[in-house]
């Protein structure tokens, strides 16, 4: 087996204090090394915690992260993985009320939409199923961004923008 070393950055967003020793255990597992992450209180949603840590590992790691973590009430995050010489970088979001959503990260930040996706969306608005910019709005992770956007900027003296109902 071919190792690609690379390295990433989880951010998780917001967190119930039961999950926190659950997050850091999982990390510790995936990254095979003890993790305790520096928790700080959440203030766009009262009750929750927020952490940042930088993780360097395999190609995969962060797809290894989102899926260890993906489908727990009461969580927020997101994780990101640099692409290396030979794979392409990747970004995970996840939010309780739209799940996961992964976009393929080229060299330049910018999400790849693969062609496939691409035609299958264009399709379905043709079909009147959907409108075509609501379909690119999904595969850019718009809805994603919409819903934690409040939660990455609410730091400590930062100004807070209430979320008060996602569609």
């Amino acid at each position: 087996m071919t190792v690609h070393p690379t390295r990433g950055v989880l951010f998780v967003h917001s967190a119930a204090a039961a999950l926190l020793p659950h997050i850091e255990s999982a990390l510790s597992n995936i990254l095979g090394m003890s993790v305790s992450l520096q928790w700080t209180a959440q203030p766009a949603q009262p009750g929750t915690w927020r952490a940042e840590y930088s993780w360097s590992g395999d190609a995969g790691t962060a797809a290894a992260i989102a899926s260890a973590m993906r489908g727990w009430e009461r969580l927020r995050f997101e994780v990101t993985e640099d692409m290396t010489a030979n794979t392409e970088g990747e970004r995970f979001s996840y939010t309780p009320t739209l799940g996961i959503f992964r976009a393929v990260v080229g060299v330049h930040g910018d999400i790849m939409i693969p062609e496939d996706k691409l035609k299958s969306s264009v399709v379905r608005a043709a079909l009147g199923e959907t409108t075509l910019m609501n379909e690119i709005d999904k595969m850019l992770g718009k809805p994603w961004d919409d819903e934690l956007e409040s939660f990455r900027y609410a730091g400590e003296g930062a100004p807070v923008k209430w979320l008060h109902q996602v569609v």
